[in-house]
Parts: structure tokens; sequence; C-alpha cells
């Protein structure tokens, strides 16, 4: 029957409304000018009557039709005319239902702010619940999303944060400081380079005073650790708009302002990607030992790049290498 090229992964048409029974018969007919029911279920390997209730679901869709004048033999309805409607209401649906949330988020906000002060902050006691808050707030941005990131992680690794790259990729903005210690650990500076390919502002600063990460400048979140006769019991505060958040946000962009760029393109910059990555790791302060171990590169290989910038800027040392690349905005 027709061409048995490999599928596509299963239940990837759950958006448009079709279960994975109904996915695999659509695929059949799809590749197939006509098919008789016996047939469908011989190559789905299900019973005739499984793989007739998939067809009537078909047909109630609006996704597959009976051949004219055989009552037993259907074919598929083109997927452009048949499935585009079906997705386009379900995107109807799900716009309607973001514009639900909102109003009710709006609606909550209004009557929060007239309660007391202290309950404009939540107390999150588990990482679980820390670790899908963090999720849900970088799946709902909508603008941009700054964060504050120290060494050694409390809820996820950034490894672990897949929601930043696919808000990156819908088009949200994100601003992430680094604590220095935090760039040194394995497998980070692939992780950054990642996510600066795909957008993202990030800076490092020697040391960070709190971790945090404040969505759309309407939600923070501000992890705190206490240590109890050695063991580690996590709380943290949910921070809704408030003066609380005001002072966040402003001590995030006064940290923000006197960081160190990590880029890897820099408008009018001489530098190629590797080595104005190299630079801005060099200035941020990460020890060549650790470049070279995460980067997969010798130690030599690292200060033989190190030198060509030296030697590129005229600089007799690293100080006067991170002074030209200043004066010169090389980042």
């Amino acid at each position: 029957m027709g061409d048995h090229r490999p599928d596509l992964p299963g239940d990837v048409l759950s958006a448009a409304g079709l279960g994975a029974e109904e996915e695999a018969a659509y695929r059949l007919l799809v590749r197939t000018a006509e098919v008789e029911v016996a047939e469908l279920a011989g190559e789905l390997g299900v019973a005739d009557e499984a793989a007739r209730r998939a067809l009537g679901s078909l047909l109630a869709k609006g996704l597959a039709r009976a051949v004219p004048g055989e009552s037993d033999t259907f074919t598929a309805v083109a997927p452009d005319v048949a499935l585009a409607a079906r997705l386009h209401r379900r995107q109807e649906e799900v716009d309607r239902a973001r514009q639900a949330v909102e109003q009710l988020t709006g609606e909550y906000l209004a009557h929060s702010r007239r309660r007391e002060a202290a309950q404009l902050i939540e107390v999150i006691s588990s990482r679980t619940v820390l670790r899908e808050q963090l999720r849900l707030m970088q799946d709902n941005a909508r603008h941009e999303v700054v964060s504050l990131c120290r060494a050694g992680h409390v809820a996820m690794t950034s490894q672990e944060n897949t929601e930043e790259l696919g808000a990156l990729r819908r088009g949200v903005g994100f601003r992430v400081l680094y604590e220095r210690a935090l760039l040194e650990e394995p497998g980070m500076l692939v992780n950054l380079a990642e996510g600066i390919t795909l957008g993202e502002q990030a800076r490092a600063f020697p040391e960070l005073p709190v971790r945090m990460m404040i969505a759309d400048g309407e939600l923070g979140v501000l992890p705190l650790v206490q240590h109890t006769g050695g063991l580690t019991q996590l709380t943290a505060a949910l921070v809704r708009p408030s003066s609380l958040l005001d002072a966040l946000k402003a001590l995030f962009e006064s940290l923000w302002e006197r960081a160190t760029p990590v880029s890897l393109t820099t408008p009018g910059s001489p530098l190629d990607a590797d080595h104005l990555y190299l630079l801005s790791l060099l200035l941020a302060g990460v020890p060549d030992k650790s470049i070279a171990t995460q980067l997969k590169v010798s130690q030599r290989t690292v200060q033989r790049r190190i030198t060509h910038l030296m030697e590129r800027a005229g600089a007799q040392t690293r100080m006067q290498l991170a002074w030209h690349a200043a004066r010169e905005n090389w980042l």
C-alpha cells in the first residue's frame, strides 16, 4: 500500500484533536489514494472494528470521506484543508483561555492590592513547587525575564532550564546576570553560549547577593535558603507588584550596569565569535583552566588565543588588554 516512508513521531497531531489511533489511520489515508476498512485494519495491525471506529471518527471530523459508489472504501481530505481549520479553532480557544487567565490575574491583583502588604508575598517551601513556579513564569512571560544566577543551584540547574530556550525562541527578552563562580561549573559555558546565540543578554559579576527571577516586571521569585543543623531547608518568596518588587528590580539594574558583558557578537567589534567569547570570559574572571576544560580545548590553546588578543591590542598584560577592549568597544 503506497510509499512506506518513516512516520513522524506519534501524537504530533493531538493539537488538532486527533488521538493516536485516529492519527495513525489518517496518516495511512494520506499515503494512499483509497483504502478499504479491512486493508486499513491490516496496515494498522488492529481489528476491523477498531479500524472502522477510527474511520468513523475521521469522517465526523471532516478528515476523511467515502469514495463515491464505494460504501466501504475511503480516502483522506487534504491536510491543508482539513487540519488548518481545526488548528485555527484550537488556537482561538487557547487565545480566549489566555485572555481569561490574564483577566482573572488582573482581578486577583486588584483585590490583592487592597489587602495587607504581607499578603503580596507568598511563601514557597518546596523545591518541586519552586521549580514549577520558575518554569511557569518563563512559559507565561510576554516581554522580558531578568535573573540573578548564583553558583550552586537551588531548584534546577541552568542545563535543566529548557523553558528559557523556548521563551527565547518565542521572542521573549532575557537579561541574565551570572555569578563568576557559576561560570566555572561544568557545562555552564556551552549552555551559556547556546542561550546567547538565541538572544539572551548575559553579563557576569564577581559575587551576587541573592538569587532571583522577575518576569515582565510583575512577578518575582526570591529563593531563600536556610541552613539548619547541617541540613538545607528551602523557602522562597513569590513577590507580586509592591515596593519590595520595585526594590528588587532596582537591585538588578544596579548590578547589571556594573557587570561585565559576555558576548558572542558585538556590532562594530573586530573579533570573531570565538575570540569575543574568550575575551568576555577572561574579563569576567573565569580561570584559563576552567575555560579550557568546558570548551574542550587545551589550556595551551586558550593561552595562545589570549596572547593573540594581547598582540592585536598591543598590550603587555591582561589588564592592558581589558583596558584596550573597553576603550575600543570590543565588547
